[in-house]
């Protein structure tokens, strides 16, 4: 069963938000509490059914495959706080915050049905229409956490400058620490559900950078060495113009545009949904960069990627692979990690080195690189 569907993006999201929602000075807040209730007109609903009904003793909206916009509170900084009842089957139960528009956000949500499990929950921003739980896995952005059923889960997201606190029931030790990958910039506030979910007592207190309780943010470490801190990715296109092609001509190449997009440390991953979406018929870029090699000789890439890669060096193929997810066996989530290398004869001088990315499914669109041996080369 996939994670995250991708509905929950632009079809859903669209025809909700609107400039009011972003168009707002954070200096203007004031740490106040709100509870909004969902009977009023401060929030519109896009979803499969949504109601106001009496659930576990609590009036509460119930939400089905769908998202609950709050209207006309624009938000940075604060503490937003929920209620949600909580059934062992699949699906999801989470809030968004800081909307820019229906594909950029940053985004919790609990996973019920991994109560238990390291993946029991999951932070991951939203950039242009594509959820990136692939990528962002693990300490800092999921945590084992117990879940009860058939009773209110309360949850707590207190949200301060470039960092998060994220409380599940327990409200004294908090689940996860966050350190938020958007930008910090106002915007709109969401509920969303897969499944059919219960939210109840909803509050928001828009602060300006409020204390952190308990988590204390840290300076990334730096990437090792050998490892691609950059690269140029390409305008999308559509990934049968390339399949199975053997050498690139530069005919392959005269089209194509090109921005730069900083990989992320610790681990050199770069999120290629920074740059832009996908849709039908692009939903592949070229990721390239220069190495220079001090001598010839054979180096070993270790890399991941998300969801296809075709490796190319001086415009020949060396490596194709599939990491969607399920693609290994039925457990594998296609997480992106350095899990596939190639040995490459780096010429003395400049190589060209070129990784097709196709993104097929949910969960991320990355490309991670990085030579075992860094000794006499370069990237430019």
């Amino acid at each position: 069963m996939k994670l995250l569907p991708q509905p929950v993006t632009a079809k859903l999201l669209a025809t909700l938000l609107t400039s009011s929602l972003i168009s707002y000075s954070v200096t203007a807040l004031a740490a106040k509490s709100e509870s909004i209730p969902f009977n009023t007109d401060q929030w519109q609903f896009l979803a499969k059914e949504n109601k106001v009904a009496k659930h576990l003793g609590k009036s509460s909206l119930m939400l089905t495959d769908g998202v609950a916009v709050l209207k006309n509170i624009p938000f940075t900084d604060g503490i937003i706080e929920y209620k949600t009842a909580l059934e062992p089957k699949p699906g999801f139960s989470g809030v968004f915050w800081r909307m820019q528009d229906a594909d950029n956000f940053e985004a919790f949500y609990i996973r019920p049905h991994q109560s238990g499990k390291p993946d029991a929950n999951q932070y991951t921003p939203a950039y242009n229409g594509i959820f990136a739980w692939q990528m962002y896995f693990g300490e800092g952005y999921s945590a084992t956490t117990e879940y009860s059923f058939k009773e209110w889960t309360a949850v707590k997201v207190v949200v301060s400058g470039n960092n998060a606190e994220i409380y599940v029931n327990n409200m004294e030790k908090p689940a996860l620490f966050v350190n938020l990958n958007r930008e910090q910039q106002a915007g709109g506030l969401a509920l969303w559900s897969f499944g059919t979910q219960y939210f109840a007592d909803f509050h928001v207190t828009p602060m300006a950078t409020p204390p952190l309780l308990k988590g204390k943010p840290t300076k990334p470490a730096d990437m090792p060495a050998g490892t691609i801190p950059s690269w140029s990715v390409s305008n999308a296109f559509d990934s049968k113009l390339f399949a199975d092609k053997i050498q690139l001509s530069p005919a392959d190449k005269q089209d194509l545009t090109w921005k730069t997009l900083a990989a992320e440390s610790p681990n050199g991953t770069a999120n290629l949904a920074k740059i832009q979406g996908i849709s039908k018929g692009k939903d592949t870029v070229f990721a390239r960069t220069t190495i220079h090699a001090d001598k010839a000789g054979v180096n070993k890439l270790e890399f991941g990627f998300s969801d296809k890669v075709q490796v190319y060096l001086n415009d020949q193929l060396w490596f194709a692979g599939n990491d969607l997810e399920l693609s290994r066996d039925y457990r594998f989530l296609g997480s992106v990690g350095y899990f596939d290398a190639v040995y490459l004869p780096l010429k003395e001088g400049d190589n060209e080195l070129w990784l097709a990315i196709t993104e097929e499914n949910i969960g991320g669109w990355a490309v991670q690189a990085r030579f075992v041996n860094s000794t006499g080369i370069s990237f430019r």
